[in-house]
Order: C-alpha cells, then sequence, then structure tokens
C-alpha cells in the first residue's frame, strides 16, 4: 500500500480560485498557459497543467518502464520530488512528494490499517511533512484537478470508483485513497490496529475523524472519479470481526492506533519509491481490552 506524504504552503499573491465546496466545474478558473511561476513564492493550487479528465490505461506494465519513463535527475532516491520554479508544492501539481510502499510479510491475515500507521511514522522520520495521502495501489485517478492537497478538514478523493458505478457505495465510504494533515492524523490516533483481513478499517477511520470533530470533504462532480486494477481478494481472509469492533470504535480509539504500535522494518530505497517491508502479528499492537 502507498502513502504520499506532501508539503503544502499557501500564498496570497497569486490568485486562488478555490471556492468553499471545491467545484472544479469552471476550469476558466485555472491559471493560463503562459503564467510566470515566481521562485521565491509559493506554488499556486490551480495549473495550467492541470487539464482535467485523462485517458487511463489500466494493462499491466513493468516496474522497470516506468522507471524508463520517470528517469528524472530532480527525482531523488526514494521518490522524492520538488518543484524548481516556485517554493516546494505531484509533479503536474507543482506538489512536493516522496512516494512510501509499505508492504506485509508472514503468515497473518493482511492488515491495510496497520501498514498506513507504519507508513506515517517511517514518513515522519524523513521529513517535518504536512500532508499526507493513504493510497491504495490499484486506484487510478482518472482527473488531474483532484489536487492532492489536504485542507482544514480530511478529505476523501475516491469518492467515485468505476467499481462502484461510479456511485458512493454510502455515505460514510472513506476507503480507496484518503487524505489528512499531520494534525489531524495524530489527533485521530491514526488507523485502528485491530483489523486483521479485508473490511472495516476505513469505516473504523471515518468513526474516528467524526469522533475528533472532523468533517470529510469529497471533491464534486467528476473531479474524483477513479479505476481500479482488477483483483479479488480471498474469501477466507475477510475480516469478521469488523462489526463487534467498529460498535466499540470510540471507547478504542485512545487505545488502539499509533500510540499501541511496535514493529521492526526492512527499509529499501529504490529510484521512484521508499519501500517498507514489515512482518506483522497481533503482539506488534496489543490492546488488552477491546
Amino acid at each position: 500500500f502507498l502513502i504520499i506524504p506532501f508539503h503544502l504552503c499557501f500564498s496570497s499573491e497569486y490568485p486562488i480560485y478555490f471556492s468553499n465546496n471545491d467545484s472544479y466545474i469552471q476550469t476558466t478558473t485555472f491559471l493560463p498557459e503562459d503564467f510566470t511561476y515566481l521562485p521565491h513564492l509559493q506554488c499556486p493550487e490551480r495549473l495550467p497543467f492541470m487539464k482535467g479528465p485523462m485517458e487511463v490505461n489500466v494493462s499491466e506494465v513493468q516496474l522497470s518502464d516506468i522507471q524508463q519513463l520517470f528517469d528524472d535527475d530532480s527525482i531523488k532516491l526514494g521518490g522524492h520530488w520538488k518543484p524548481r520554479d516556485c517554493v516546494p508544492r505531484w509533479k503536474r501539481q507543482r506538489l512536493q512528494f516522496a512516494l512510501y510502499v509499505i508492504e506485509q510479510t508472514g503468515n497473518q491475515p493482511f492488515n491495510r490499517a496497520m501498514l498506513f500507521n507504519i507508513g506515517f511514522i517511517e514518513a515522519m522520520k524523513d521529513l517535518d511533512w504536512d500532508c499526507l495521502i493513504f493510497h491504495d495501489v490499484d486506484h487510478i485517478p482518472e482527473n488531474d484537478r483532484n489536487y492532492y492537497g489536504c485542507q482544514n478538514m480530511p478529505r476523501h478523493f475516491a469518492a467515485k470508483l468505476d467499481k462502484y458505478m461510479y456511485l458512493l457505495p454510502y455515505k460514510e465510504f472513506f476507503g480507496g485513497v484518503s487524505g489528512l494533515t499531520v494534525e489531524q492524523f495524530q489527533n485521530i490516533n491514526g488507523f485502528p490496529n485491530a483489523f486483521w483481513g479485508w473490511g472495516g478499517e476505513d469505516d473504523d477511520l471515518w468513526n474516528r475523524v467524526q469522533y475528533a470533530g472532523y468533517t470529510v470533504t469529497r471533491p464534486e462532480g467528476d473531479v474524483g472519479k477513479y479505476k481500479s486494477i482488477p483483483h479479488h481478494h480471498r474469501g477466507e481472509v475477510q475480516f469478521l470481526g469488523r462489526y463487534t469492533l467498529l460498535r466499540r470504535s470510540k471507547e478504542r480509539q485512545n487505545i488502539d492506533g499509533l500510540n499501541n504500535l511496535k514493529y521492526s522494518p526492512q527499509i529499501t530505497y529504490e529510484h521512484l519509491y521508499k519501500n517498507i517491508t514489515v512482518e506483522l502479528t497481533p503482539e506488534l499492537a496489543v490492546v488488552s481490552d477491546y
């Protein structure tokens, strides 16, 4: 699974056109093609490079081909990039970013939430990031105006998935691609660690956000459209205990998350990302009573 931390900064010297509902319908609000960047100022959020809907190819590719495609000296080891023509702010969106891939080994059921917690902790060791995007690797954005930045409320970027006919499955759906500031993520104590197997951890994250007094925001219109690469979860690893845990989300929030996690990662630096591999067991995040 993928975590993309960003540095965010805002400037009053560039025209910013975001409305309160983050509507991107009127494309004329984006900066013109001949816009001149000022190296001493923060990069604006709406850039001429951001064209909107994109053609998405979900066919299988080799990592070596991707590395060759992005053979760019500006990308540092570990997948770290920042713009040169304005103060650090994904390339086309002029965001300073790094890519962290977190993988699980061992024989335990998959624990997506614990992997994200580990990724957060490791990313913060590298840089004092402002914003983190928790991104399923099989989700591909279809619109480059889906701005990968954090605001004053947590953000659900993947509001319209092709596998759900581009409809929100239910109001509390918070899966696929979500973003929080460092402060927000720490305030909710991160993801829960107790969800072993598929399902439930995103709903618990939604609960944590609500209990902390936040409101989840989403992009409007078709900006939040994503394609998902088809694959199948093994039925035997679906987490059957998720409903019991969800009923006690509030009780568990302060005892299960970032503050009860122990692990020993194996870290390798690739050109396009930093790989974090960890063997997970329930003993790494013990909670005596749910």
